[in-house]
């Protein structure tokens, strides 16, 4: 197991959420913001936590919070951020919009990580989720160049990177949404009240 003071956790906040109309790291699930729910499940696994975002609100969690280096080009350039901000090896990246994300879930990346892989990811209901993953920091070399190059695809830089996948039981799946749509956070609330 790696020891928590060489894993950083990344929450990638800088999303546009156009389908959402709204910032969705402030959006609120049983009265506590999607963003908590992102510290709560990383901050007992990991040394420091750092929100890449370039909304100075997200200052209130008083976490160490970055911006872009690139401006607009999205999750690539994020990781490429935090990455780039991080003193440890490893990494763990969350999207904020992963609301029911457990620690329990997270754990299984860091159990997975030999040290040869440069990512671990989650799979889930059969997607990859790199917004759901553990990265090495040497990561952030083939990051930039990418960014360097204008390429904003994620899976683009996935490909060029040795990467382990982590399938997690069904009964695990509904810990992974990601919620875009005003629709899928009604369902979720409804899950979540089960």
């Amino acid at each position: 197991m790696i020891d928590k003071k060489d894993i950083t956790g990344i929450i990638l906040a800088g999303g546009k959420s156009s389908r959402m109309g709204t910032d969705k790291g402030f959006l609120k699930l049983n009265n506590k913001t999607f963003i908590e729910y992102s510290i709560e499940a990383l901050q007992p696994l990991v040394s420091q936590i750092i929100i890449v975002s370039n909304d100075p609100d997200y200052d209130v969690f008083k976490m160490k919070r970055v911006e872009d280096l690139i401006k607009d080009a999205g999750p690539l350039a994020g990781i490429h951020s935090g990455l780039k901000h991080s003193r440890t090896e490893y990494n763990l990246v969350l999207s904020c919009d992963i609301p029911l994300i457990k620690k329990e879930v997270i754990e299984k990346l860091i159990d997975a990580q030999d040290g040869y892989q440069d990512v671990i990811q989650i799979v889930s209901n059969g997607k990859s989720m790199p917004l759901i993953a553990m990265y090495k920091k040497t990561c952030e070399t083939t990051f930039h160049k990418l960014l360097q190059k204008d390429e904003r695809r994620l899976q683009v830089a996935m490909n060029q990177c040795k990467v382990k996948n982590i399938v997690l039981d069904p009964e695990n799946n509904l810990y992974t949404a990601n919620i875009n749509t005003p629709e899928e956070l009604k369902t979720i609330a409804h899950v979540n009240n089960d």
